[in-house]
């Protein structure tokens, strides 16, 4: 089953085509985020998954937000782009001062090599929580964004859906950010 992708209004630096045959030499750099929602004292309360199609499989599946970084474009506007490419404008993501992520992940096209899978390219990817306050309203691939206790986050069932590994990096999220799990 083929998928359908909605067209990147912002194609960046290489097409399709061009996009697949770098994929097939060299690592390309992405960004990931784990949104959350914060109580008044900073805490986490709610964490945020996403629900999209799958670019390698057409299946539906869970994901975080995720995206490349463009040639010239600054990690911190990569990482903005892509929120509000997979959240909407209104979403209101609250970046860290300095961009240094919470963990780097590699995924891998060879299945079983490492926890991280990736059947297109061999990725590497600066992974961030980012609270954000506003309303958030799923764009492009997203189908829908579900809002989740930490606990429910790291349910065995959660993180077995999600592409590619990312379970393992939304515990290791909950983990950086100390998230109750009661």
């Amino acid at each position: 089953m083929a998928s359908v992708r909605t067209p990147d209004p912002n194609p960046g630096w290489l097409s399709e085509l061009a996009l697949e045959e770098t994929r097939s030499r060299v690592p390309i750099l992405y960004v990931e985020a784990v949104p959350v929602r914060l109580d008044p004292n900073g805490v986490v309360e709610k964490v945020g998954v996403l629900l999209r199609t799958s670019s390698a499989t057409g299946e539906i599946i869970r994901t975080l937000v995720s995206g490349r970084v463009y040639h010239g474009e600054s990690v911190r506007s990569a990482l903005m782009r892509n929120l509000e490419k997979d959240l909407g404008p209104m979403a209101f993501p609250a970046l860290p001062p300095s961009p240094t992520p919470f963990t780097v992940a590699e995924y891998l096209p060879m299945p079983g090599v490492s926890a991280l899978h990736d059947p297109r390219q061999h990725a590497v990817a600066l992974v961030y929580v980012v609270p954000v306050t506003g309303d958030c309203a799923p764009r492009q691939d997203a189908l829908e964004l579900t809002w989740l206790t930490p606990r429910e986050a790291q349910s065995a069932d959660l993180r077995g859906e999600l592409e590619g590994g990312r379970g393992l990096l939304l515990t290791q999220a909950m983990a950086h950010v100390g998230a109750n799990l009661a």
